[in-house]
């Protein structure tokens, strides 16, 4: 049953009711239809327009069907409905009859889909929030238990001061607490309702819609009903904020699988997040993580979609918003399996410690220790700088690490260099000396760890 219709004569073809209908995905604001319906409903005694007897029996009847819904959501779209709405105002129809028909006055299905969805947003922030913490926790959990684990740090991929895995570990904690905060502050914007807004003009009675906005959980009601069924920002703010942290999702998933290539071999993955090859049995592919990597993109285009639908639309409300929810869905959907997924992965990740080590002492990831051994002997850094070039230029062409060329060799170089040098160039010195604010120091990762963990509990 389409909710329009007396002044057509004919009906629509069914090439573009097929084009038009949303129910196929919109069925999945079924429940916010029936709350926002329940509250519209009580508005409606504040004016005259039903008794308290008739609000209880929508009120009731709304209730079997949010029963109904809840059991089992997917039936819905089994029905030839155009939409969420009206599916929901037929199945109410049938249920209490023509008082049904009374429930949609002095709203329009504009102020309720934007409601509808609000509602929904909200629900999905307070679940991708805690996908997000849930994540941090695991890979603090992680940071824990290798904080002696130490591996090449890189810049350009190349290997360029030693870390450790924990503190690789705290990094991504970091970029999702940024994460969790932009999903707030999108919140806090989007906790304003729109019911009551009507089609663009505002409601023809006079409901207090700051009441009904508490009746549905929002802290406000919105300003200008032009705005409110026209705004879509907090689609627009809740695809970006996926798309950010599909970005950091997709440089950990990289990292990681650098990390288990065979060239580098710092860790290995769990069976459970790696298949097999069809043609060569000894393949471990690590497929989570360049899934994770690839729907990255997925999400962008999502983010890119929306706000090309947006940019050129008039004011108030138009059907092109319907193409409002499909991406957004599918994309908040896609940030929640990658959350869980990064989380999977990291259970069951072994560290091969020997290995890291082994690549943190190569690639004269300690030249920078030497340069400020000799700052701290009075040699300008520019300056040393350039006598440790040479210093490696020397290590490399006798196949050495730099600790291990004599102190004679390094002499030629400096004559303030001296034995006590090669306690400064070793590997745990270079992490010890990282001991500042966010440092790689042990003491400063440990500290970082009990913080994070204080912060998540």
């Amino acid at each position: 049953m389409a909710l329009w219709g007396g002044r057509f004569t004919q009906a629509a073809d069914q090439r573009f009711k097929q084009l038009n209908d949303s129910l196929r995905f919109d069925y999945r604001l079924a429940e916010q239809d029936i709350m926002s319906s329940v509250a519209w409903s009580k508005a409606l005694v504040t004016v005259k327009v039903l008794t308290e007897a008739e609000q209880q029996r929508l009120e009731q009847a709304l209730g079997v069907l949010m029963a109904e819904v809840q059991a089992d959501p997917s039936a819905i779209v089994n029905s030839d409905a155009e939409d969420i709405h009206s599916w929901l105002e037929q199945k109410l129809i049938d249920k209490v009859g023509d008082l049904g028909k009374k429930l949609h006055t002095g709203r329009s299905r504009n102020d309720q889909v934007a409601t509808d969805l609000k509602l929904w947003c909200k629900q999905q922030v307070s679940q991708l929030h805690h996908g997000i913490v849930h994540l941090q926790q695991v890979l603090v959990e992680t940071a824990e238990a290798h904080q002696d684990a130490v591996m090449p740090g890189y810049t350009h991929l190349q290997r360029a001061q030693p870390v450790t895995f924990a503190h690789w570990c705290l990094a991504y904690v970091e970029m999702l607490a940024r994460d969790a905060s932009r999903l707030q502050d999108t919140l806090k914007r989007l906790d304003v309702s729109p019911l009551g807004s009507g089609a663009l003009a505002g409601t023809a009675y006079p409901i207090d819609r700051e009441q009904l906005a508490g009746w549905l959980g929002f802290a406000s009601a919105t300003s200008n009903s032009l705005d409110s069924v026209s705004d879509r920002d907090h689609v627009l703010e809740l695809l970006s904020n996926a798309a950010i942290s599909m970005v950091h999702l997709s440089r950990f998933a990289e990292d990681l699988i650098f990390f288990n290539s065979g060239e580098a071999a710092f860790v290995e993955l769990s069976d459970r997040v790696t298949s097999g090859s069809s043609l060569m049995p000894q393949k471990k592919n690590p497929d989570a993580l360049e899934l994770i990597r690839g729907k990255c993109g997925r999400v962008q285009g999502a983010l890119t979609g929306m706000m090309m639908t947006l940019k050129g639309l008039p004011l108030a409300y138009n059907k092109d918003m319907q193409e409002d929810k499909e991406g957004l869905f599918d994309a908040l959907d896609t940030w929640m399996d990658c959350l869980q997924m990064a989380a999977l992965v990291l259970d069951g990740i072994q560290v091969k410690r020997l290995r890291c080590k082994e690549a943190a002492e190569q690639g004269y990831a300690n030249a920078t220790e030497l340069a400020d051994y000799l700052v701290a002997k009075g040699v300008p850094f520019r300056e040393a700088h350039h006598i440790v070039g040479e210093a490696v230029m020397e290590a490399i062409r006798q196949g050495k690490a730099l600790e291990a060329l004599p102190l004679a060799d390094l002499q030629k170089f400096s004559m303030v260099i001296g034995d006590d040098v090669y306690p400064i160039l070793a590997l745990q010195s270079c992490l010890d000396k990282r001991a500042a604010k966010g440092g790689v120091a042990p003491q400063q990762v440990a500290a970082a760890i009990a913080a994070t963990k204080q912060r998540l509990v």
